[in-house]
């Protein structure tokens, strides 16, 4: 009776699951996305298709699949399924998972997929938890994490895993998604519904299908026709995959810096954009400006420094929002100005060969001579003050065991062409 039961709910709950759950893809041919390591003659679809898919961990934002990969590796190698969700799951939990596992194996040669959601929230002794059997090939392991599993998974569970990266699906990937969606429903879908949906799903396939249904049902109760007006009821705000603390962060970051390096006024503006609605601390925005216009504008145009020294004061005395208009403005400047690494490039180098060789000593003609007894030490003696004698500017100053180095090279741009054309050092 309790198997009748059981099956009665199952398939109740199939009937009644939500679209994403309805949909998802059963095999590598119906999932969409993720050519780039699943596609046709891709190492690992065909480790999957030939069931000796390697534990893995697939790292990439939500909605692109990492759950029904993990179903699909199973099913391919006619393993049983374990999952734990690491928000919830104990070490006790984990154990008795490795405990089933040892005994299908030994029993009748059954292997076990262990998939483990949001690995990342695993501790370190939880992580080490499953590492041995992972080790000895008692389960095949596939942890779905957000973050960056370089920073997030311990070294030794990483180095016995492949890393597979996924991507956000594309808007035609996602429009794709969208009509297999509606015809389960099943509904009709205008064009620019599709379209209206797939702009809004952020390259989130669960996401787009939840809207999908929502808008459906909403349309269905009023007897319309589903439009582009439900879409934007159900979807007001596009989902924004950032994070201030993690490896968006950091992304995001790096593409503003090599915007604004790269002369790119357009595309600095957008990653600012894109990082404060994120809400990234807009003193760490001004910072990366102020640090931008010295190392990659320095005195090709000296003028970018001020902005953005005046953009990061503004910061702390106007804030958000409207702070917003400062640091775009510094940004823009930035990216515009005519670009020079001398200086950086300069202090590097001088500071490497401090560390390589030491503190060598300036020259006696330009120590302090101002306390008594300085002058029978011969400190600044012979020294001339170029205002005194102007053929005295430009002379070489370093240490003698350095003479001869130049540090600061202008470059040909902005302010610093003029330099360049003055030549090397007087000697």
């Amino acid at each position: 009776m309790s198997d009748l039961f059981s099956d009665s709910a199952a398939a109740q709950a199939a009937a009644i699951a939500p679209l994403p759950h309805r949909v998802r893809p059963r095999s590598l041919d119906e999932l969409i996305g993720q050519e780039h390591v699943l596609g046709p003659g891709t190492a690992l679809r065909r480790a999957i298709e030939e069931g000796r898919a390697p534990s893995m961990i697939l790292h990439g934002p939500p909605g692109v699949g990492k759950t029904t990969i993990a179903r699909i590796v199973a099913e391919s190698s006619s393993a049983v399924f374990e999952e734990l969700s690491a928000v919830s799951a104990r070490v006790d939990d984990v154990r008795a998972v490795l405990a089933r596992a040892r005994d299908r194996l030994g029993g009748n040669g059954i292997r076990t997929i262990l998939f483990i959601d949001e690995i990342h929230r695993f501790d370190k002794r939880q992580q080490d938890s499953v590492l041995h059997a992972v080790e000895d090939g008692l389960v095949t392991l596939i942890g779905a994490t957000t973050e960056n599993p370089y920073f997030e998974v311990n070294q030794a569970l990483l180095s016995r895993c492949t890393v597979i990266e996924l991507e956000p699906l594309t808007l035609e990937q996602l429009e794709h998604v969208i009509r297999r969606g509606a015809a389960a429903l099943p509904t009709e879908l205008a064009d620019e519904v599709v379209t209206a949906i797939a702009a809004r799903a952020g390259g989130d396939a669960r996401t787009a299908l939840q809207t999908l249904e929502l808008a459906w049902e909403t349309a269905s109760a009023a007897g319309e026709h589903v439009g582009v007006g439900h879409i934007e009821d159900v979807a007001r705000k596009r989902p924004l995959r950032y994070d201030r603390a993690g490896d968006r962060h950091y992304d995001f970051a790096s593409a503003f810096i090599k915007s604004m390096r790269g002369s790119d006024p357009d595309a600095a503006v957008y990653y600012l954009a894109a990082m404060l609605e994120g809400g990234e601390d807009p003193r760490f925005l001004a910072r990366r400006i102020v640090i931008a216009a010295s190392e990659d504008v320095g005195n090709a145009d000296p003028r970018a420094l001020l902005v953005a020294v005046a953009a990061a004061q503004a910061v702390e005395h106007v804030g958000l929002p409207e702070a917003q208009l400062n640091l775009a403005q510094a940004a823009i400047y930035v990216a515009r100005a005519p670009k020079s690494n001398a200086a950086a490039r300069a202090i590097w180098n001088a500071r490497a060969d401090v560390r390589r060789e030491g503190i060598a000593a300036p020259p006696a003609t330009l120590r302090d001579a101002h306390y008594r007894g300085a002058a029978d030490r011969g400190h600044g003696e012979g020294y001339v003050s170029p205002h005194e004698d102007p053929s005295r500017a430009g002379i070489d100053h370093l240490p003698e065991s350095v003479r001869g180095r130049a540090y600061y090279v202008p470059s040909a741009n902005g302010e610093e062409a003029e330099e360049a054309l003055g030549g090397d050092r007087d000697g």
